[in-house]
């Protein structure tokens, strides 16, 4: 019989510590990540996520109880790593609200300072449910929080965007790195905000570094949303890889349907990273505000999270008109790859699928 390749011993190695069939994992997305799509993939063998940012310690426990009532699979739950206060600047503010009035309801100022869940209450919520994984992004845990993880048997996925970024993360503690390339939708998890944009990475460039830079598991996630990408992920070194866009037009993502419909016509050239929705550099479809935005004589964004604070109005009422063209339209550079089809059964087919691209004679 003949050996299996490296990359499949790899990736059921992996799938053997972490109590998976499939070693594809449901990205972390803030607003994104209903209940039904995590118990969807863990069902297919694979594991959950939310992305639990913006949610208070008491709806980080509900969403726990409702996978947890509908799938025996495991599942990551993952923060921010908060950033400093940001300093205000109210000229600058006004501006961004004279030119958020094209786009939507007239916005005051004072919206930018809308407060964030606490961050130490969310922390000790996530250590109340004891998920099999906790994540992070933009940054490490405190030594503190990662002791009382490891002390509970909770694994720690440290999400990275640089070479110097994994082995600051290998170095506090974790126990699996997920490599962003730039090419993912939504925010960029870059650990100092302000580089986000200057040290942009390709995942198949990223990948191989980081493998070769630190001794834990590596997982991949940008820009991956078909077998030939999950096959290649492994090949250059992958673990596991974690997909976001790739699950967003399935129906448990419960998307607005005109984002949903924006995904599958989405071209790579299509996407831009932009600040203008939170103050954080993401990658987005190119839409109307997007695009305006981004314009020579359109107002610098307010930092994050101001800038997110001021914008919430329109966003929420372009979800209310299914309007795309304002809507928080995240996706990563392969969204055109994604599948309108339940979730698990994209699980499962990316991995078979994926597994006879590495099998001998393929």
């Amino acid at each position: 019989m003949p050996a299996l390749h490296p990359a499949l011993v790899r990736a059921n190695d992996f799938c053997a510590a972490y109590d998976l069939r499939i070693p594809i994992l449901l990205a972390p997305m803030a607003g994104a990540c209903p209940p039904p799509l995590s118990i969807a993939v863990a069902n297919a063998g694979g594991l959950g996520a939310c992305g639990a940012l913006l949610m208070q310690p008491a709806a980080i426990k509900n969403w726990a109880a409702e996978v947890r009532a509908g799938s025996n699979g495991g599942f990551q739950l993952n923060l921010w790593i908060p950033d400093p206060a940001p300093a205000r600047d109210a000229a600058a503010e006004r501006a961004v609200c004279a030119f958020l009035r094209r786009w939507g309801p007239e916005v005051a100022p004072q919206a930018g300072g809308a407060k964030p869940p606490d961050f130490a209450a969310q922390c000790d919520a996530m250590l109340e449910v004891e998920p099999a994984v906790i994540s992070s992004i933009m940054g490490v845990y405190p030594p503190s929080f990662v002791e009382k993880m490891k002390v509970r048997g909770i694994k720690w996925f440290a999400t990275v965007t640089t070479v110097t970024e994994a082995k600051r993360a290998e170095g506090a503690g974790a126990d699996a790195v997920v490599a962003q390339g730039m090419e993912a939708g939504g925010h960029r998890g870059a650990f100092d905000a302000a580089k986000a944009e200057a040290e942009m990475v390709g995942l198949f460039s990223l990948l191989p570094a980081v493998v070769d830079a630190v001794t834990v598991p590596v997982i991949a996630t940008g820009g991956i949303a078909d077998a030939r990408s999950v096959a290649a992920a492994l090949i250059l070194g992958a673990s596991a890889v974690q997909i976001g866009t790739g699950f967003l037009r399935c129906p448990e993502a419960k998307l607005p349907p005109a984002w949903a419909d924006a995904i599958g016509r989405t071209l790579p050239e299509q996407t831009l990273v932009t600040r203008a929705f939170s103050g954080r550099a993401g990658r987005s479809i190119a839409t109307a505000y997007a695009r305006a935005a981004s314009a020579p004589d359109a107002p610098p964004p307010a930092r994050y999270p101001v800038q997110r604070g001021l914008t919430q109005a329109m966003r929420e009422l372009a979800v209310k008109n299914n309007d795309i063209d304002r809507l928080q339209a995240w996706a990563g550079q392969s969204a055109a790859l994604a599948l309108a089809q339940p979730a698990g059964q994209v699980a499962r087919r990316l991995w078979e699928s994926a597994q006879r691209l590495l099998q001998p004679g393929s």
